[in-house]
């Protein structure tokens, strides 16, 4: 048992869509070549759910030299599948599971990295969500933020699951605490943003269908691959912000 267990709290949220983009394995290899060069030995993931991205950059952090990866998670019952997961080796021996927010966690908890990947957009105070997390990682340690781009394309999909907003480049730049500075900053899949904006000014749908995550997986996100480099990575239907803790702002 972790040793940052807390009591369960009803902290439950829609599940349906993590079960959904769990699938979505050439978005999540792409996105763990970008957040690679981030990972320290010791890892915390935020709100880790059914532990899809973990298992897609643990192979990454482990050539770094892993030592931990906490899988923090407030709803009890995805914890509980992090924790059998953990037990039957679906997910490295590494890997560990603990119940609660970053608040849980003891202010002298240390981090080399930590990481909300399609989280904080959940968290109501964002800022203050922060602050809490910087000052849980280690001096040079980094803060890994991906979350759904440009408020324009917010969708009942995004209300469904508890969206509190989306970000663009001048949130997330308004995020960096006194004591962390922006590092990297780039949107992510810039064909993919076409599909994003075709569901929220014509189909509004609640929830993709899993064709839909297969075309867009598939086919957009490759072509994203080789495209966003091309862009610059200025266009994207995500947005990544990387933040280390005492270091100059060299975005």
């Amino acid at each position: 048992m972790s040793s940052f267990d807390v009591s369960e709290q009803d902290l439950s949220y829609v599940g349906e869509e993590l079960k959904l983009f769990a699938e979505a394995r050439i978005w999540k290899g792409y996105v763990a070549r970008q957040v690679a060069p981030f990972l320290g030995s010791d890892v915390l993931e935020v709100g880790a759910g059914l532990g899809a991205t973990a298992a897609a950059l643990l192979p990454a952090a482990s050539t770094g030299g892993l030592r931990r990866w906490v899988c923090l998670e407030p709803d009890p019952k995805l914890r509980r599948e992090l924790t059998r997961r953990i037990r039957t080796g679906g997910l490295a021996a590494e890997c560990e599971a603990a119940s609660g927010t970053i608040a849980s966690l003891p202010e002298e908890s240390a981090f080399d990295t930590i990481l909300y990947m399609d989280v904080l957009e959940h968290i109501e105070d964002d800022d203050h969500e922060v602050e809490m997390a910087v000052r849980r990682l280690r001096p040079g340690g980094h803060l890994v933020v991906l979350a759904p781009a440009h408020d324009a394309l917010f969708t009942p999909f995004d209300e469904a699951v508890g969206h509190f907003r989306r970000y663009d480049r001048s949130k997330m730049r308004r995020l960096s605490s006194s004591t962390a500075r922006l590092v990297r900053l780039r949107y992510l899949d810039c064909v993919g943003l076409a599909a994003s904006a075709g569901n929220r000014f014509v189909l509004s749908s609640a929830m993709p269908s899993s064709r839909q995550l297969w075309v867009w997986d598939r086919i957009m996100v490759r072509a994203s691959k080789w495209l966003d480099p091309l862009f610059g990575y200025r266009l994207g239907k995500s947005v990544l912000g990387v933040w280390r803790r005492g270091a100059e702002d060299d975005s």
